[in-house]
């Protein structure tokens, strides 16, 4: 039976990925690193066939060690680390049989140049792509976010010509996770959350900046198709190694539209009175959110998903983005103690 190695399964992202997975191959022999028992416990009780190793993304050897072990790896646990993903390929490079890393990264890295120049807020003409343009995106500078560590994964077979590598690297990430632990994302329910706690709304500079969204379920489908794809012989129909690199989109949001949606659904719910929205500097923004809220909310990050509708056939099918802000506006100020919960309402508290 084909194994499969996952980090990060308590987290948003490797959380619904395993639910994904794990529903679609019930005996598929999967080996789960997490970073305690509490979070294994949590992971035992939503998978109990789910074998589970203590560590963290710091231990090396351990990596190494149960990668050795795998058919093929998803590793979604901190983007940006190269010498874990090192550690993988490492002990992927021990073995005389095909295997697979499936590495998750994020189109955060392309707004480094907005960070560098100033412009974040600002309207980019800039577009990327995976398909057409797949050699300028790898080729962009390792300095940008996780570039460093993607190209490991990319060049892989290097190593060991057995081995074959995916990057895959979502944008803006909405929607309810699946997973055992943590279901939430950060952009969009920090944003609300915080225009909430200021009773006001804000963007970053004139908020003209764009970025493409993808709901997590949907992410979760490419996931899917790319471990189904190494689970085929020579790897499916799937692209890997210098140009398997997968954007995972949706469609544009631009920012500003979003900070006026939060507002109305945060207004329409009686949560705040204000209906302005501040323009905010990079550094008032990064107190918002430390130490990324200038990055998350200022930059520009267009990248269009072509590789996974064409090789792997990916439909999304979720809900676009600002049908999802009420229902977050809703948890958020749950959780800031600003409405009542679904239990207090059916027991008829105030």
């Amino acid at each position: 039976m084909p194994k499969l190695f996952i980090t990060g399964a308590t987290g948003y992202i490797s959380g619904d990925a395993l639910y994904k997975i794990a529903t679609t191959y019930p005996d598929l022999e999967i080996t789960a690193l997490v970073r305690n028992s509490d979070k294994g416990a949590k992971v035992a009780a939503q998978y109990p066939r789910v074998r589970l190793v203590y560590g963290d993304i710091g231990n090396l050897e351990l990596l190494s060690a149960e990668a050795a072990k795998a058919d093929v790896i998803l590793h979604t646990a901190n983007a940006g680390n190269v010498a874990a993903v090192e550690a993988l390929v490492a002990g992927l490079a021990q073995k005389q049989t095909p295997a697979y890393i499936i590495h998750s990264a994020g189109t955060g890295s392309l707004g480094v140049p907005d960070v560098q120049n100033n412009t974040l807020g600002s309207a980019s003409e800039k577009v990327y792509d995976d398909w057409d343009g797949v050699d300028e995106v790898t080729s962009t500078p390792e300095t940008w976010g996780t570039r460093k560590a993607e190209n490991v994964a990319l060049t892989a077979s290097s190593r060991n010509p057995n081995i074959f590598g995916a990057v895959v690297v979502p944008p803006f990430i909405y929607g309810p996770g699946r997973g055992p632990d943590n279901q939430r994302s950060i952009q969009l329910p920090n944003m609300v959350k915080s225009t909430l706690q200021r009773g006001k709304g804000f963007q970053v500079g004139e908020g003209k900046n764009v970025w493409h969204v993808v709901h997590v379920q949907d992410l979760s489908d490419v996931y899917l198709a790319l471990v189904t794809a190494a689970l085929q012989p020579g790897g499916g129909k799937a692209t890997w190694n210098e140009k398997g690199y997968y954007f995972t989109e949706t469609g544009p949001i631009v920012w500003g539209d979003v900070s006026k949606a939060v507002v109305k659904a945060a207004v329409d719910r009686k949560l705040i009175t204000n209906t302005e929205i501040d323009n905010l500097t990079g550094d008032e923004a990064n107190e918002l959110l430390p130490p990324y809220g200038a990055y998350v909310w200022g930059t520009n990050s267009k990248a269009k998903a072509i590789r996974a509708r064409k090789v792997l056939d990916w439909k999304p099918v979720k809900e676009g983005l600002f049908d999802t802000i009420d229902s977050v506006v809703i948890l958020e100020a749950r959780a800031l103690g600003l409405a009542k919960s679904h239990q207090e309402v059916a027991a008829g508290e105030v």
